[in-house]
């Protein structure tokens, strides 16, 4: 396999049982853009997302996850990891494609977690009042609420953290950045990618021990500055901010963590972290009594509903 033919994430579909409360949220607040509707769905983007579109929210009766998509580098990319999909057990069949994107490969996660594979997409093309003269962007900077930039990253729960890991790396060819090891030697988180970035994908331990549950969707805003100034915006206008802003060790990612009115917890991530370019790159392990500053390296504590809240939401602990 090779270890570059998944080339990056492209979009993330969510469930809202308050489709058009949702849709507020992210247009109003998080200055989202809409491209397209269809049906019970909205297509949506940041301003530096140049595809069709990084986010799709649909109605359905639970918050949650719909499906998380990645692009593959190539067609011929596409194929070859859809003939180990279909070997591995996890495939479901091909699509052939949705609003902004072509043919596609669906799949699932150890876990559950839907999932597809593309390479075929529409890229945004902006109407001529949208249009700027910065030719790296593909549209203005939106006039509306504290703008995000783009799509940076999914986290998903998962009964059994280590073998949906190792789905992701010898799946999809991701490679782990950091981890978490418990004193019993459970894996308890993994942060993993396939670009630069310090992960695409978190996997987490639900404590729960339920399967297939979201953690969040993270927009990234670039200055970690506007993690301030949304956080403004969010109090004045009832949006409940479950944690930060603050800087986790793991990853160093400056973050603050809101729920959507629908119910999904939404991450707000203000610079990069740090960026890997080292081929040989060796994943940072934390240990349990190292977690204090992994989780918060400055900051307020996480509260105990971030550990144990996933969507959809049900209410089952573990022993």
């Amino acid at each position: 396999m090779s270890n570059f033919d998944v080339a990056q994430l492209a979009h993330v579909e969510i469930f809202s049982p308050k489709p058009q409360e949702t849709l507020d949220f992210f247009t109003e607040l998080l200055g989202l853009q809409v491209t397209e509707r269809q049906g019970q769905s909205v297509y949506l983007r940041a301003y530096e997302d140049f595809y069709h579109h990084t986010l799709k929210i649909t109605e359905a009766k639970e918050a949650g996850m719909g499906h998380t998509a990645w692009r593959a580098s190539s067609e011929a990319a596409l194929h070859q990891r859809v003939q180990s999909l279909e070997k591995s057990g996890y495939g479901k069949g091909w699509i052939e494609g949705d609003l902004g994107h072509g043919q596609a490969y669906q799949f699932q996660t150890p876990d559950g977690h839907n999932m597809e594979i593309l390479w075929e997409v529409d890229y945004y093309q902006a109407p001529d009042e949208l249009k700027t003269k910065l030719k790296s962007r593909p549209q203005k900077r939106p006039k509306v609420g504290i703008p995000a930039r783009r799509l940076d990253h999914v986290n998903l729960m998962c009964s059994n953290v280590t073998q949906n890991k190792e789905f992701m790396k010898d799946e999809l060819g991701f490679k782990l950045r950091e981890n978490i090891i418990l004193n019993d030697g459970t894996e308890a988180g993994a942060w993993m990618s396939v670009s630069p970035l310090v992960h695409e994908v978190a996997l987490m331990g639900d404590r729960t021990g339920q399967k297939g549950r979201f953690h969040h969707i993270a927009y990234w805003y670039g200055y970690p500055q506007h993690l301030m100034d949304v956080a403004d915006l969010l109090v004045e206008n009832e949006i409940v901010i479950e944690a930060g802003p603050g800087k986790h060790g793991i990853s160093q990612a400056y973050f603050m963590y809101v729920f959507e009115p629908g119910g999904n917890r939404v991450e707000l991530f203000g610079d990069a972290g740090y960026l890997i370019f080292d081929p040989d790159w060796k994943p940072l392990t934390w240990h349990e009594d190292e977690l204090e500053k992994g989780i918060i390296w400055y900051g307020s504590p996480l509260p105990e509903e971030y550990f144990l809240y996933g969507t959809p939401h049900k209410t089952t602990v573990k022993g």
